[in-house]
């Protein structure tokens, strides 16, 4: 199938796939990566902040702006993946709320909000093609997608508690959408990682792949099962649907921001995180 390769947000203009180019900045350039199929209309939105695809102020920020030209430019489905052969994402880029600047910390949990808004409310029907392991944020971002494709031997969950953090409501919310009630508060009190075949067996994943390619043809075809759909209707489904959890964040976000800043500053918290950073300064040794 004839792909446009598009580096930042290069996407297909209007129903008739006709590709365009937005001036970008050069930072911006390397972190998101979109490809548009010229015959289908189906979006590829790929992560690309090496190594671990940590989510820090400038990945989420172009996240959000991805997925809005997107979905202005009537594209017809969105797929999330990672440019890594090994990590999906990472989750939250933790030197964002280690010793944080305290207005660059407020504005990294906004962008965090916005691309949940973004992504959870999406216009168009989207899909995650898990490549990799997908802890915290990353869990986030692929239980936010509408259909789960996910690669053998990797492990995917909410595992906040583990590092003595609690998930916000939203997070919570985005879980319970995909999983019974009693299996997500089982996990998310645990943290608990599922591997790919425990994900398939509770639902946390819709599908396994045997290579990147086959989820994203496995994406694809859940795309194509809206072919008789109108897209119209297919929406405001969807909207209605997600329409609480939504409302919840934005009736509470501001209140979740501070909530965020003073958890994150507590010594206690910065001590954890210090060690945690230690620790991993340790295994790259």
């Amino acid at each position: 199938m004839q792909s446009a390769l598009i580096t930042g947000k290069k996407i297909c203009s209007s129903l008739l796939l006709r590709n365009w180019v937005r001036p970008l900045s050069a930072a911006s350039d390397k972190l998101t990566n979109v490809e548009v199929n010229d015959k289908t209309g189906f979006a590829k939105l790929t992560m690309n902040r090496p190594p671990v695809n940590g989510l820090n102020l400038d990945l989420l920020r172009d996240l959000r702006q991805s997925i809005q030209d997107i979905e202005k430019n009537k594209c017809r489905g969105l797929i999330l993946t990672s440019s890594s052969n090994t990590i999906f994402s990472a989750g939250l880029d933790i030197m964002e709320m280690y010793k944080p600047d305290q207005e660059r910390l407020k504005q990294f949990w906004n962008a965090l909000q916005d691309v949940w808004l973004a992504l959870y409310g999406s216009t168009v029907p989207t899909a995650a093609a898990i490549n990799g392991h997908s802890p915290a944020g990353g869990c986030l971002l692929a239980t936010s997608c509408e259909y789960r494709v996910m690669l053998p031997k990797y492990t995917i969950g909410l595992n906040e508690t583990q590092l003595g953090i609690v998930a916000p409501k939203w997070f919570m919310s985005t879980f319970r959408n995909v999983l019974p009630r009693r299996v997500a508060e089982q996990a998310l009190t645990q943290g608990k990682m599922f591997t790919s075949d425990e994900a398939l067996k509770i639902g946390l994943v819709d599908e396994l792949a045997a290579s990147k390619e086959e989820a994203l043809l496995k994406c694809e075809k859940f795309f194509a099962s809206f072919s008789k759909t109108d897209p119209i209707a297919r929406y405001l489904t969807k909207k209605q649907l997600r329409h609480n959890d939504i409302k919840e964040l934005l009736d509470e976000r501001v209140q979740d921001v501070e909530n965020f800043v003073l958890f994150v500053n507590q010594p206690s918290v910065q001590k954890g995180l210090g060690l945690y950073l230690e620790s991993l300064k340790k295994k790259a040794k």
